[in-house]
This record gives C-alpha cells, sequence and structure tokens, in this order.
C-alpha cells in the first residue's frame, strides 16, 4: 500500500499544474490558519528544513513532511484530494480557485 496517493479529479490537477509549471512538490501543512492541506510548489520555490523528509510520491511529485509529525501519521495512508474554492493561497493551485485537501485511510499490513 503506497503512503501517498491521489483521488481522479487530484491526478487531473496536478497534470495541469505540471503543464503550466514544471516540477512540483507537495510539502505536509500543519498550519494555524488553513489547518493540514497539502501544499503544492513549484520544486525548488520551497526551502525544505534537515527535518522535512520524502514519505512518498503521486504522479512524480515527491510528498515531504516534517518528522515531528511522522508518528502521527505513520498508520495512515495520505489520500490527496481536490475541492472547489481556494483554501491555502500559498498552493499554485489556488490561481485556480480550487484546494488540495487531505483524506486519510487506515493502512493496511500485508
Amino acid at each position: 500500500m503506497e503512503k501517498v496517493i491521489a483521488t481522479t479529479a487530484a491526478q487531473d490537477l496536478i497534470t495541469q499544474l505540471q503543464k503550466q509549471h514544471g516540477k512540483l512538490i507537495f510539502v505536509h501543512s500543519e498550519g494555524c490558519c488553513d489547518g493540514t492541506s497539502p501544499i503544492c510548489m513549484t520544486e525548488g520555490d520551497f526551502y525544505l528544513g534537515s527535518r522535512d523528509e520524502k514519505i512518498g510520491e503521486v504522479m512524480n511529485v515527491p510528498y515531504f513532511m516534517h518528522t515531528s509529525n511522522s508518528s502521527y501519521w505513520q498508520h495512515l495512508q495520505i489520500v490527496i484530494d481536490v475541492q472547489n474554492g481556494m483554501g491555502n493561497s500559498f498552493s499554485l493551485e489556488s490561481s485556480n480557485d480550487m484546494s488540495f485537501i487531505i483524506r486519510s485511510k487506515i493502512m493496511e499490513n500485508k
């Protein structure tokens, strides 16, 4: 079971953003204003700290999370989805009046 996946709607938006902006990254936000949300940035436009680690990848887009959050999310699969309306103004999809959101599933041990 992959750690990070995306719904079909999110995949369509990721493809559109890749065509517009090139290489992308997701950063798992724990922001005060927008809550937990995946922030989508152009690769190189976001400073990754020494404690940000890649926990997965979806559509060739790496997904980073700060190690302090790892224990909370360790048994959950992250499902990137999308909804209408601007949520996180720092994320690329906001210019399309869309917002990436996180859904989660319990990871199955196999």
